[in-house]
């Protein structure tokens, strides 16, 4: 099977989940003896690695400019798909090439475009409204990650669900590096020996910190520290200004990019994990939480709780005091954090890359026989 892969959208730091799904998968499917793999990259991307079975090609296109984006995905990738015999055409992020002789599947991850709005702005927001429905309509099957977004899909997309497939993402092993020491991580971030609540997330509204700092300040004086890790956004300034309102700021630390070394180190040191997003096509952060052995409460809403499944505590995410109930219960009961600690491990193990790669040929196949 000769399978183009679109990933133009790809420009390599910027794209957060999408890119962790693409550097796990495509490996994957070079290394199958049954397809011909060319990979389709913007500029940006060009020289990366994926495998020896993936042929690259690189479009005259820069992605960090969204038009260019746009117009590499829409004007140049089917030609250059067409070019390579590629007889389907995999798009990996949500929108998709409109036009070409070939088969066409999509992993649509979400739809925070539509139901978070304030996640996407400026023009990526207004191609996303545009282009994400488009891409559903005019794809043979579309791949979603989680069984709560084929909802999302026939209710506000009216893509039809005989034409999904339900692919889970697998959980990205552990870097190969030495972690942090805890005492050095405790002298670099101030934590003294105080407790420590982890999150991993980008600080962005949707992902509701601004309700998790309401919730860690019903923790009382002996709060633990909530250590937010993640690229600077302009949110930020908003979560440090409410840290500050609610008299928190000595107990929150906002470090900005850490090295794999120190993210590790941070797994190792916390006490819990909590993660209170309002709308997630997945979750891999909790899956990742899990795999290393951290308790974990995150929201209950949709694919979260989906993906979680009884290996976390979950709450509802509008209600400061359900997240705050979770956490206590968390940090208090020593009996319930080993259970989740094992519970964890067991539950995130069930999600593999290889079986992301298995589940998404066997959609080519379908698209293949439909079309």
């Amino acid at each position: 099977m000769r399978v183009g892969l679109n990933l133009v959208y790809l420009v390599p730091g910027e794209m957060g989940g999408t890119e962790v799904y693409a550097r796990a998968l495509v490996p994957l499917l070079g290394a199958r003896d049954d397809l011909e793999v060319t990979a389709f990259v913007n500029q940006e991307a060009a020289g990366t690695d994926w495998g020896p079975g993936v042929r690259e090609v690189v479009l005259p296109v820069r992605s960090s400019n969204r038009v260019d984006w746009v117009r590499g995905e829409q004007q140049h990738l089917p030609r250059a798909a067409e070019r390579a015999g590629c007889e389907l055409v995999h798009s990996l992020a949500s929108t998709a090439p409109l036009r070409g002789r070939f088969t066409r599947v999509t992993t649509v991850h979400d739809l925070h475009y539509k139901l978070v709005p304030d996640s996407h702005f400026g023009l990526r927001g207004v191609g996303m409204r545009v282009l994400v429905p488009a891409a559903a309509r005019r794809s043979h099957r579309v791949i979603v990650d989680a069984r709560s977004t084929v909802d999302d899909l026939r209710e506000h997309l009216g893509t039809p669900a005989g034409k999904i497939d339900v692919v889970p993402l697998g959980v990205t092993a552990a870097p190969p590096v030495t972690p942090t020491p805890a005492p050095a991580l405790r002298e670099q971030l101030a934590l003294g020996d105080r407790r420590v609540l982890l999150t991993m997330s980008a600080k962005r509204p949707h992902k509701n910190l601004l309700r998790l700092l309401d919730a860690h300040a019903r923790l009382g004086a002996d709060r633990p520290v909530l250590v937010l890790p993640g690229y600077p956004t302009p949110h930020e300034a908003e979560l440090r200004a409410r840290a500050q309102e609610l008299g928190t700021a000595a107990d929150v630390r906002f470090p900005a990019w850490i090295s794999d070394e120190d993210r590790e180190g941070l797994y190792a040191l916390a006490d819990a994990f909590v993660f209170p997003s309002l709308y997630e096509g997945f979750g891999l952060p909790v899956l990742e939480a899990m795999a290393r052995g951290v308790p974990v409460a995150t929201s209950g809403r949709a694919s979260l709780a989906e993906v979680a499944g009884d290996a976390a505590v979950l709450f509802d995410p509008e209600e400061p005091a359900a997240i705050a109930t979770a956490i206590t219960g968390l940090l208090d009961d020593g009996d319930a954090r080993a259970r989740l600690r094992a519970a964890g491990r067991e539950r995130a193990a069930a999600f593999t890359w290889e079986r992301t790669a298995a589940l998404t040929v066997d959609s080519y196949r379908r698209a293949l026989s439909a079309r």
